[in-house]
């Protein structure tokens, strides 16, 4: 059975965003430590983490995923800017340490200028200074595929793999597969052989031991569009056949697969109860 939740709030505790899965129905839930707007953040107190760790385990909420700040830029070929990244990338993973969460999602930057692979080095040269600065048991970094819009890295399976490649310790990253963005980037799954064509290219490029975590988004823009934007399961450019071959997939059945779809409510109900109602439809069709 597919293991499934949604991104939630920490507003009023790291704990209340564990209780709002619970309300949702959610298996697992991924989180922001901090607010992702902004570099400060206050420090994580010991009676926040232990709050957070027992109502995972008094409300069965598993797999609990973090995602690092938007400001963060590991490609940027802004000297100030990468060192401020990879600084605050060091912070994230500390403070997922703190709260016992073993992932960090990341996006892998964006090059800004000097084209994809001159950003590509900087991203590697960043995750090996992280990496010198955080313990080799502490949380794993999860580079995220993405939609490939402007000059982000990380849209064709092959520059993840030329990181892996590139990094000193490969064996400390994992991936996560965002739906929308795989999509937007161009690798089509609606049919059976599409969706089988797709997976096999990012197994030959990173393996498909490395992905720890899904983003379960339908995407607003075409197939190939490059735009990165979210719609509810089923109601995007996808249609419901991806994600009901992803879901039915055995070799994914014990990985985390996160909604990171709008928030809202409609006809009354909360739009996270709907898209994982619809998810579990499928699992069940």
């Amino acid at each position: 059975m597919a293991v499934l939740g949604a991104h939630m709030s920490i507003a009023g505790g790291y704990h209340r965003a564990v209780r709002r899965a619970r309300d949702a129905g959610c298996d697992c839930v991924q989180l922001f430590t901090k607010n992702n707007n902004q570099w400060r953040a206050k420090p994580i107190a010991a009676q926040q983490a232990g709050l957070f760790r027992s109502a995972l385990a008094e409300l069965g909420i598993s797999h609990p995923l973090a995602h690092d700040s938007y400001l963060i830029n590991l490609a940027s070929p802004d000297r100030s800017l990468w060192e401020k990244s990879v600084g605050g990338f060091v912070v994230e993973l500390q403070r997922a340490e703190l709260l016992g969460i073993p992932y960090v999602v990341t996006h892998p930057g964006c090059y800004i200028s000097g084209g994809p692979r001159a950003g590509l080095r900087r991203v590697i040269r960043a995750l090996d200074r992280v990496h010198r600065q955080i313990s080799p048991t502490g949380p794993q970094c999860l580079l995220e595929t993405t939609a490939g819009q402007g000059t982000s890295l990380g849209w064709q399976f092959e520059q993840l793999a030329a990181i892996l490649d590139g990094v000193k310790h490969p064996e400390r990253l994992g991936i996560c597969f965002d739906t929308c963005h795989v999509f937007a980037a161009g690798y089509p799954m609606a049919t059976p052989d599409q969706y089988q064509a797709t997976i096999e290219a990012l197994d030959r490029a990173v393996g498909l031991p490395r992905i720890k975590a899904f983003h379960l988004n339908d995407s607003a823009r075409d197939l190939g569009s490059r735009v990165d934007r979210h719609a509810h399961i089923g109601r995007g450019k996808m249609g419901l056949e991806p994600f009901e071959h992803l879901l039915k997939d055995p070799r994914f059945s014990r990985v985390p697969m996160c909604l990171e779809t709008p928030k809202g409510r409609e006809g009354g109900v909360d739009l996270d109860v709907m898209n994982l109602r619809t998810l579990r439809g499928l699992v069940r069709a």
